[in-house]
């Protein structure tokens, strides 16, 4: 069964001092084992981007350097599959925003399902299921893997 992996997977996933990376990691090589298809899209990327450059000030923030984020970045994208960004999945994401009533920083979530919907993968692998259920998106925590 193909997966999308969230951004908070990503961000967890290289970052070894996060409390929660050795849980991800795990799911991950299980998922991997099981011969499971783990995808991206370029948002994901551009918000493990943002969160890894912003200042450990700022909420969130990890204050990597650049070099450190392009080198985390292009592990991603060599080890899952990056989704192409079609003109389907503008289509899509425009129908769930308004069919759904999406508003404010919701409508990131909304371009993941989809993602999601046009490619049909069914699950997503995230640390946020309550931000997806409005899909009709299937959602697993890295601890149920």
């Amino acid at each position: 069964m193909p997966y999308l992996l969230d951004s908070n997977i990503l961000v967890r996933l290289a970052h070894r001092p996060d409390p929660d990376n050795l849980l991800v990691r795990n799911a991950v090589r299980t998922l991997l084992n099981r011969g499971e298809r783990l995808s991206f899209t370029s948002q994901n990327l551009m918000e493990v981007w943002n969160v890894s450059t912003r200042p450990t000030t700022a909420r969130g923030g990890m204050g990597l350097s650049l070099t450190e984020t392009d080198r985390r970045t292009r592990l991603i994208e060599r080890y899952y599959s990056l989704l192409d960004d079609v003109p389907a999945v503008h289509q899509e994401w425009r129908r769930l925003v308004v069919a759904h009533g999406v508003s404010g920083v919701q409508v990131y979530d909304t371009r993941l399902a989809a993602f999601m919907l046009v490619y049909r993968i069914p699950s997503l692998l995230t640390f946020n299921a309550a931000d997806f259920t409005r899909y009709g998106v299937l959602t697993v925590h890295p601890a149920t893997v």
